[in-house]
């Protein structure tokens, strides 16, 4: 259960680095920005970046006290 929610804070953290990062138009190195495109609605994003985030974000979860 922990790992479905840190699926949420991991898609916000992604989108908000990456939105950071690809308005100045770098790739960022590792991480890999790129613009994507779903429906004419433009965003930018990093699987690299979504998976540190959310294994980050699931660590922290799991490490809560229940």
């Amino acid at each position: 259960m922990d790992f479905f929610k840190a699926l949420i804070p991991g898609t916000i953290l992604t989108l908000v680095v990456s939105a950071i990062f690809g308005s100045a138009r770098t790739k960022a190195g590792y991480l890999n920005v790129s613009h994507e495109m779903i429906q004419g609605v433009g965003f930018y994003w990093s699987w690299t970046l979504f998976i540190a985030a959310t294994l980050l974000a699931w660590a922290i979860f799991a490490m809560s006290p229940k």
